[in-house]
C-alpha cells in the first residue's frame, strides 16, 4: 500500500531514500535536543540558494565538520576552525553561512545561560508570537545572522512551531495529529 505524500514530494520523479527519510521522521516534527534544534537552524541557513537535497547529501559532512552540531564547540571557533570549514568540500563553503553559524552558537549559548536552553526559548516566544511569521522573523533578525523570512518560516515549520510543514491528506499529517 502506498501512501500519500505531500505535494511536493509526490511530484519527484525519483524520490531518493534521503528525501523520503527526511520528509517521513524529521520534518515538521518537534525537536527537543537544542544540538539539534541547532543542526537544524544551520542546515536550513545554508540551504538558502541551493536545493535541499544538496544539503541533505551533505548532512553527514555538516555533522563531522562541525563537531556534530556541539553549540559550545562551535560557539568557541577559532579563526583555525573557519579555514579548516572553508576547506571543507564536504560542506557549503560560503563564509557569510560560516560566520553565522558561529555567530548564532555562540547566540544560543547567551540564550541557555537565559532561559536553560534554546528549546524553552523558542517555546516561551511561541506562546507570545504565536504563528505570527512577521514577528519571528523581527526577533531572529534582532537575534541572529543570516536569517531572512524563508529561512526562518522553514526552521519553524521544519520543528512544528508554524504550521505548514505537511499537507492535510499526507499520512504524516495524519500521524501527527493523533
Amino acid at each position: 500500500m502506498t501512501h500519500p505524500y505531500c505535494v511536493y514530494v509526490s511530484t519527484l520523479t525519483d524520490i531518493a531514500n534521503v528525501d523520503k527519510k527526511y520528509h517521513d521522521n524529521h520534518y515538521g516534527i518537534r525537536i527537543e535536543d537544542d544540538n539539534e534544534l541547532f543542526c537544524r537552524l544551520v542546515m536550513e541557513i545554508n540551504q538558502a540558494g541551493l536545493s535541499w537535497r544538496t544539503i541533505l547529501m551533505k548532512e553527514q559532512g555538516f555533522r563531522k565538520a562541525y563537531h556534530h552540531f556541539s553549540i559550545k564547540k562551535i560557539a568557541g571557533y577559532s579563526e583555525k576552525d573557519f579555514e579548516r570549514l572553508m576547506a571543507d568540500a564536504s560542506i557549503i563553503r560560503n563564509r557569510l553561512k560560516i560566520n553565522a553559524a558561529i555567530h548564532n552558537a555562540q547566540q544560543i549559548l547567551q540564550i541557555q545561560k537565559e532561559y536553560g536552553s534554546f528549546r524553552v526559548w523558542l517555546d516561551m516566544q511561541a506562546k507570545e508570537l504565536k504563528q505570527d511569521k512577521a514577528a519571528w522573523l523581527k526577533l531572529f533578525k534582532k537575534q541572529f545572522k543570516f536569517v531572512g523570512g524563508e529561512i526562518v518560516g522553514e526552521f519553524l515549520m521544519s520543528i512544528s512551531l508554524l504550521p505548514g510543514s505537511h499537507d492535510p491528506k499526507c499520512h504524516v499529517y495524519r500521524n501527527m495529529l493523533k
